[in-house]
Order: structure tokens, then C-alpha cells, then sequence
């Protein structure tokens, strides 16, 4: 039980300010609650000031951010708990720059605040509020799943500190746009953002494009080149695909990160710099030190603090969301109406895969704002730009297999049989038995092998129809 620590609460939000104020007053806080900013700065000298204080972002009058900034000039000290529906990476950040001990996203569950209150109020004193970082500007990042409200939180916190990242996640997930995050929202936002592809530089270059060249230092070389780690000084450096880097250049890394000094390729003045480096790769880091294709103290210097971004068939009720901006961002450019998706639509896009994350989602809408006949983008559209390879192929028209499969469906559902799943089933057994046995020349062992199945699973579905060969 709590030692009776004085607590407020601030949200307009009746339901949620009674709930959270039961819930801290039976763990055995004292509790004030207040429907807004000014109520509760009304109340401050007038009774007990609090030791902890939760509070909502958006309210009328003044909002939980202005809040926090009067809060904190009166009693630095004060942890304020901020609480939003709204964790993008501005909320989050904005709650930090303004000294916010914690960000708490709605909805959340009673004993986790709880929870969360008696770990801020422990004995050994409250915690000093974190300083101020720079101006956030624009967000990029989108999504409102668990996972990204979690990223969300991760950025505004690790913003404001200055500790090399490892970003990883699956390519196209937005690994560059968490990384400029980080810078944006850092001290160091008035600083260059260098941002260089590891993997897309050809080996001989890869030295001289991060630490730079004298003139003479090799064939071509004809005037100094100022490399990545310079352009970086006193911002950040983003090294995307750092699993593709060689072994010789991650012991020049290493010693950078290390000691922040360098030579350029066929130098002798000792350069020294003052950068925070973000990595990022889809590879696994851990698997490459195991087999020697990666330093384990390179991994620990670029390690300091892990974020991981995932894939996007993990976060599908993100895709709408960002469809929706993706379209947005294309009628801007083409000078047109934005284009909207129907339900249908919504829906197909839900339940793709999509193997190239958001990247080949954002290409998607691009093609679809393009190409779409109508304002209004239903389902077909979405099928037709999922196969934008469709080509004559044997006479007619190459088609992905969930589309003909989408057409039988309709055709059937349309005529009114039932048991379509029962079918579609057969169906794909039949379809794919064939054209393993097929493609091996009737040996099942070897279709079955093909195809992920045992031998009886396979001559099972085969049925007495198929004669054995």
C-alpha cells in the first residue's frame, strides 16, 4: 500500500478522471481531481501540493502541455505523468522537452498507472525533470498500433540523450524515418542530418565517403573530400544497412566511435568530431558476430539502445491510416482531389501481406492516385494495382492467384451455393497437387517434398482418382 502521497489528477475526461482516482485512491494515495489546467493551478497554495501529478494532453482551455510548462517553472521538481490518446512522435516528444517523467497511453490499464505511480513516488526521492530538446517540426511516422505507440514513446525519450541507436526491422519499414526523428526532436536538430546507405556505396569509395580523402591519396583523387563523419559534425549520422559493412572499415568505425577522432584515406591531421550515430539494418546483427562477418565491440558501441520497427502485416490496422495520408500526399503533388478508399478497399488493403512494408504500401497509393478512374477507390482498384505486372501471357492476361480466386468467390456467392470454404480448399489441393506433380514428373515423394507434405498427406488428397505412378 502507498504511504499516502498526495496525488492529482487532471483530465476533462470525467469516466477517466473518476476511474484513475479510485484506483490511486484504493492503492492509498490521497487523491485530487481536476477537470482542467486551470482548476488545477487554482488549487495550487491553497492546499498540500501534490508529489505526483497525472495529466491529460488535450483540454479545453489550457492543455496538458502548458500545464506541464507552469507546473514545472513553479516546482521543477514535480513529476507530471502526461497522458494522450495521441502518441505520435510530437505528443510524445513535446511531453519530454517539457519535463514529463512519463507518457502514458490511452486507454491503459488501471494497475499499470498504478504501478507506474508507485515506482515514480519511491523512497529514494523523485527524479529530476530531463532538459529540453529542440523544436519538433512535421512527423512523418504514422500509426497508432501498440507497437508504434511504444516506438512513439521510445523516440521522445531517447531523444534527448545522447546514445548511439541500433534501428532494426524488416526493409521499408521506416528505419530512416525513425532515425531522423531522433535527430529532429534532439539538441541537435539545428545540425546536419547525414544519412548514407552502407550497402549502396561500392567497396573501394566506402572509406573515403565516410572519413573523407586528401588530394593524391589514390588514383583520381585530385582535390580533398570532405567525408560523411565531418558533413555529421555536431548532428547525426545515419548508417542504414551497417550488416553490409567490411570487416576492415568496421575497425575504422570502432575507433570513432571510441576515441571521436579520425584520418582522412592519405591524411596526417588527426580529425576529431562530435557525432551521434544512428545504424540501422534488416539483417541480424547477433547471427553475423557469431559467424565472424560482424565485430562484437562494434555491435556493443552501435547497441547502446535497441528499437525495432515492425513489419507491416504486424501493425494492419496502421494501413488505412497511412494509405490515407500516402493519398493525400499525392494529390498534393499531382495538383488533384484526393482520392478516397471504400470500406471494400480498406479492407483488401488490411489483408495483404505486404512483403515490402510501408514502402511498397506508399508506392501502392502512389499508383492508385495515378491510375484509379474514380475519386472514390474501391476494392478491384486496390487488386489491379496489387498486380501492376499484369501482361499478356499465352494469349490472355496474367492475373495474381487471390484475384481469380476473389472472382470465383463472387461468382459462386452471387449464385448462392454454399460451402465455398470447403471448396476453395479442394480447390487449392487440387490446384497445387497438380502442378507438383507436374513439375516433377509424377514422382510423389519428391511433390510432396516440394510442397511441405508428407507422402501419405499428399496421396491422401490425391484420392483414389489420380493414378499412382
Amino acid at each position: 500500500m502507498a504511504d499516502g502521497a498526495q496525488v492529482w489528477v487532471v483530465d476533462d475526461d470525467r469516466a477517466v478522471r473518476f476511474v484513475l482516482a479510485a484506483a490511486l485512491s484504493e492503492a492509498g494515495y490521497e487523491v485530487s481531481a481536476f477537470d482542467g489546467a486551470a482548476a488545477a493551478l487554482g488549487a495550487l497554495g491553497q492546499r498540500p501540493p501534490p508529489q505526483l501529478l497525472f495529466t491529460d494532453v488535450r483540454m479545453p482551455g489550457e492543455d496538458g502541455l502548458a500545464l506541464l510548462e507552469r507546473l514545472k517553472a513553479a516546482q521543477p521538481q514535480l513529476p507530471v505523468i502526461v497522458m494522450s490518446a495521441y502518441t505520435d512522435v510530437a505528443s510524445t516528444a513535446g511531453a519530454f522537452r517539457g519535463g514529463a517523467h512519463e507518457f502514458l497511453s490511452k486507454p491503459f490499464d488501471l494497475d499499470d498507472a498504478v504501478a507506474l505511480a508507485a515506482r515514480t513516488l519511491r523512497p529514494a526521492g523523485v527524479p529530476v525533470a530531463a532538459g529540453p530538446v529542440a523544436d519538433a517540426s512535421t512527423d512523418t511516422l504514422i500509426g497508432d498500433s501498440p507497437a508504434m505507440r511504444e516506438l512513439f514513446r521510445a523516440i521522445g525519450r531517447l531523444a534527448q540523450a545522447p546514445l548511439n541507436v541500433l534501428i532494426t526491422g524488416e526493409t521499408g519499414t521506416g528505419k530512416e524515418l525513425v532515425a531522423r526523428a531522433l535527430h529532429r526532436e534532439s539538441p541537435r536538430a539545428r545540425r546536419p542530418f547525414i544519412a548514407m546507405n552502407t550497402a549502396a556505396v561500392p567497396l573501394e569509395l566506402l572509406e573515403s565517403e565516410l572519413f573523407g580523402h586528401e588530394a593524391g591519396a589514390f588514383t583520381g583523387a585530385h582535390k580533398r573530400h570532405i567525408g560523411r563523419f565531418e558533413q555529421a559534425d555536431g548532428g547525426t549520422l545515419f548508417l542504414d544497412e551497417i550488416g553490409d559493412m567490411p570487416l576492415p572499415l568496421q575497425t575504422r568505425l570502432l575507433r570513432v566511435l571510441a576515441e571521436a577522432e579520425f584520418f582522412r584515406v592519405g591524411g596526417r591531421e588527426l580529425i576529431r568530431v562530435d557525432v551521434r550515430v544512428v545504424a540501422a539494418t534488416h539483417q541480424d546483427l547477433d547471427a553475423l558476430v557469431a559467424a565472424g562477418r560482424f565485430r562484437a565491440d562494434l555491435l556493443h558501441r552501435l547497441d547502446v539502445v535497441r528499437l525495432h520497427l515492425p513489419p507491416l502485416r504486424e501493425r494492419r490496422d496502421d494501413v488505412p491510416t497511412l494509405a490515407d495520408a500516402f493519398l493525400a500526399a499525392a494529390a498534393q503533388r499531382f495538383q488533384a482531389p484526393v482520392k478516397r478508399l471504400d470500406a471494400g478497399a480498406r479492407e483488401r488493403l488490411r489483408a495483404h501481406d505486404w512483403p515490402g512494408n510501408v514502402r511498397e504500401l506508399e508506392n501502392l497509393c502512389w499508383r492508385l492516385a495515378a491510375l484509379a478512374p474514380a475519386e472514390v477507390i474501391g476494392a478491384g482498384d486496390v487488386r489491379a494495382a496489387l498486380s501492376p505486372g499484369r501482361a499478356a501471357h499465352g494469349g490472355g492476361i496474367a492475373v495474381t492467384w487471390d484475384d481469380a480466386l476473389a472472382v470465383w468467390a463472387r461468382e459462386r456467392l452471387a449464385a448462392g451455393e454454399p460451402d465455398l470454404h470447403a471448396q476453395a480448399r479442394e480447390r487449392l489441393d487440387q490446384v497445387l497437387l497438380d502442378a507438383a506433380l507436374e513439375h516433377t514428373g509424377g514422382r510423389r515423394s519428391e511433390a510432396a517434398a516440394r510442397l511441405g507434405l508428407g507422402r501419405n498427406t499428399l496421396t491422401r488428397k490425391l484420392g483414389p482418382r489420380r493414378p499412382a505412378r
